[in-house]
This record gives structure tokens, C-alpha cells and sequence, in this order.
């Protein structure tokens, strides 16, 4: 019996679609599993590939793409009329690491600012007790000071006259709004006259709120504008990003930067779950054939988020001898004080901020550490974060990997930026 090439096309066409559509929920079930508690036409022409409508992603040479215009921020914060009055304190601290501190700033100046009162420079709490630092040990505190000034006044300390039993703790959601300040808060805080905010995440997704919702300007100012970092750690994070560019002479300076961390890997077991073989985290073998399929040369510079070397991460380095952890590329006489703890703050910080200047940031882990990094990029100007799978082929393009949060515009920051 003869072959109809007719039916023979139509079957091949319904497996493509059936790997596209995999490939397609997979990078949303990326993004969606971070739940706790239209894209855009790609053109192609040879090795250049340009991402229509957005102008995000213009041009590339192999895997690389250029980065795009720095985004300007489209909240407006008017001067008040008057000097900001204040009734009152709230408290804070900033725990876990710079991507949840970006989250508890920005909790706290809308409750401050909601609640007419005055907002206390937190500390810095790590993960084992004990573990605190200053506020100025990381971060700029006149450029917080001066970026609130026209939002709540700030000081450095809570007057001596205010004891701790007159601080009501209140637990806030992340991403709160005017309407649960006022409900939720006020009255709380109108009874106790000070306050100590502790944000809790039923979420990690960072995406806009619902179609034409306005985001509040204080929230993107807080979120985006008030948190730099000190000139001695900003200086130091410059020093070995230059060390990495170094390296990657032979492709023009670039370097990608992977969030991959062995105890956290190995905690969530990276089992497939959900539609099309989805996962929630890749160890370092399937990063690695990951970058090879989308065309990375074996001199591609790689830096890892992992805190010490492990040999679970040779198999990357075999693959990509120019594989960095942040030992081999920070100056030697900044170890003493910025390596000396395993998992400190200060490498918490570091990690993040050389994830958001990186040519290609890959998250192996699925959580808040990817979703801040993506939103401090695309203010950045630096669309190329790359989503992992597993490609069936041999190769694959690197565009059809960008993360939905870029693809789709629904990350939060396209609300405060244009």
C-alpha cells in the first residue's frame, strides 16, 4: 500500500507543534512554580536574530545578543508641598539575601509612607542566629536617605525615649498595597503608635499585576530606586566582573553568570514535575548541555553563584574550562573579610549584583533570586536570561529560551520603567 506524503507531512507538523508547545510551557511552569503557599514574533536572518515590537533583544553573532537601551523610570514622585510629617515609627530588617531585601524596602516605605510615619534604617539579619550586620555595611545610606526624602523621612536610630514593648510586630504581604495598609495596618498601628513590619512571600512571582492596574510610583521607586550598594562592596563587585571580562577576551568581554548553588539543588531533588517534563531546578551537568546545544564555545566565561567549589560542578568545567567561583576571581586581599563566612551576606550581595550586570544570566533554581535579578536587568538594559530545558536535538537557538518575564513584558519592572 503506497504512502500518502500528504499524511506524512501533517504527522510531522503535528510533532513540531507538540515540541514547540512543550518548550513554550515549560519557560511559564519556570516562572509559575514559584508559587509558595502576547509574546513576540522572533525573526531570523542567518546569525543575526532581532525580537520584533519590544526592541529588547536587536542582534546577535551565535548565541550572544547585544544589549538593549537603558530604561528610563516612568514613576513620577511630586515635591510635597510641606516638610514629610511624621506620627509615629516603623522598624525593619532586611534578611535572606539582597533579592529579599528589595522586597522588605520596598514593604516598608509603602507602610511608612501609607501610615505618615517614620521609617528606621534597618539591620541586616543572616541566616544563622547571631548573624547581623549594619545597614551601611552593604548599602549607601545617603542614597537611600536622599531617593526618600519627598516619600518619609528616615533616621539611622529609634529615639531612646521609644521602648521596645510600645512596637506592635505586624506581618505584611510582600507587594502590599494602600488599600490592606489602611485596613489591616492602621489601626494597629493609630493603638500602638509604632510598628515592626515583617514581610511574608505567598509569592515569589514578580509578574505586573492585572491588565491596567497602575503600580504605586513609591513602590518602583522603593523597589528600583533607593538601594545601592556602598562604594567599598560596589567597588569590589566592579573589580571582579573587570576579572571576568578579562577572561573573556576571545568573546569580546562577555560572561555569563548562572544562579546554581549545590545545597539548594540538592534540597530540591530537580525531579520533573508538571507538563512537558518541566523541572524546577538543573543540576550542573544539564546546564552545561544546555549552553553547548545553544551554540557556547569551550572558551565561554561562566560565573557561578555556588559559594566554594564542589566536585558535583566538574563536569561544567570540563565542558567550559573557564568555569569561576568566587574565590578564583576576587582579589586576594578582599577574602579575609569577604569570604570568611561561608553564605555571608557580603557573597549573597555579590552574587546578585554580578548576575545583574552579566552579558547572560542562566537560573538553574526557580524562586526570587531569578525573579529580582530579571527585573534589576531589564532596567539594566540586559534582556539575555536564558530559561534551561532539555533540547531534544542537537542544538537550538538561544531566543527561543529567553524568559517569559522578558518575552512577555510581565515582569513587574515593565510597570515602573519605559
Amino acid at each position: 500500500m503506497g504512502v500518502d506524503l500528504r499524511q506524512v507531512v501533517a504527522g510531522i507538523l503535528t510533532i513540531t507543534m507538540f515540541v514547540m508547545l512543550g518548550q513554550m510551557l515549560h519557560r511559564d511552569y519556570f516562572d509559575a512554580v514559584q508559587v509558595q503557599g502576547d509574546a513576540h514574533d522572533i525573526v531570523f536572518h542567518g546569525s543575526k536574530v532581532a525580537l520584533e515590537e519590544d526592541g529588547l533583544v536587536r542582534s546577535s553573532e551565535g548565541p550572544w545578543m547585544k544589549d538593549s537601551h537603558q530604561l528610563k523610570p516612568c514613576w513620577s514622585i511630586s515635591e510635597p508641598d510641606e516638610e514629610v510629617s511624621s506620627k509615629g515609627y516603623v522598624t525593619f530588617s532586611l534578611t535572606n539575601g539582597p533579592e529579599y531585601h528589595i522586597s522588605q524596602i520596598t514593604d516598608a516605605v509603602m507602610v511608612a509612607k501609607h501610615l505618615g510615619a517614620t521609617l528606621v534604617l534597618p539591620d541586616i539579619r543572616g541566616s544563622k542566629p547571631g548573624d547581623e550586620m549594619n545597614f551601611e555595611d552593604i548599602y549607601d545610606v545617603d542614597k537611600l536617605v536622599k531617593s526618600l526624602e519627598n516619600v518619609v523621612k528616615v533616621v539611622k536610630k529609634l529615639p531612646s525615649h521609644v521602648s521596645l514593648r510600645d512596637i506592635a510586630i505586624v506581618k505584611v504581604p510582600t507587594r502590599v498595597a494602600e488599600d490592606y495598609i489602611k485596613e489591616h495596618i492602621d489601626p494597629i498601628f493609630k493603638s500602638k503608635g509604632n510598628i515592626r513590619v515583617t514581610t511574608y512571600f505567598p509569592s515569589v512571582n514578580l509578574r505586573k499585576s492585572s491588565l491596567g492596574a497602575e503600580t504605586d510610583p513609591v513602590s518602583c521607586l522603593a523597589m528600583f530606586g533607593s538601594l545601592e550598594l556602598q562604594h567599598g562592596v560596589s567597588d569590589l563587585v566592579e573589580s571582579m566582573i573587570q576579572r571576568l571580562k578579562t577572561h573573556s577576551k576571545n568573546s569580546g568581554g562577555r560572561f555569563i553568570a548562572i544562579d546554581l548553588r549545590v545545597e539548594i539543588l540538592e534540597k530540591k531533588n530537580c525531579r520533573e514535575t508538571g507538563a512537558a517534563g518541566s523541572k524546577t531546578c538543573y543540576n550542573a551537568q544539564e546546564i552545561a548541555l544546555f549552553l553547548r546545544k545553544l551554540g557556547f564555545g569551550s572558551d565561554t566565561t561562566i560565573y557561578l553563584t555556588q559559594p566554594r567549589w564542589e566536585s558535583s560542578l566538574n563536569i561544567l568545567k570540563d565542558i567550559f574550562p573557564k568555569t569561576f567561583t568566587k574565590e578564583a576571581i576576587m582579589p586576594a586581599d578582599k577574602q579575609s573579610k569577604y569570604l570568611e563566612l561561608e553564605n555571608s551576606e557580603y557573597e549573597n550581595v555579590i552574587d546578585f549584583y554580578i548576575s545583574s550586570r552579566s552579558d547572560v544570566f542562566v537560573p538553574a533554581i526557580s524562586g526570587l533570586f531569578y525573579a529580582n535579578t530579571v527585573g534589576k536587568r531589564i532596567a539594566l538594559g540586559k534582556p539575555q536570561v536564558l530559561v534551561p530545558a532539555e533540547i531534544s536535538g542537537t542544538s537550538g537557538l538561544s531566543t527561543d529560551y529567553i524568559s517569559p518575564y522578558i518575552s512577555k513584558k510581565n515582569h513587574l519592572a515593565y510597570s515602573c520603567f519605559c
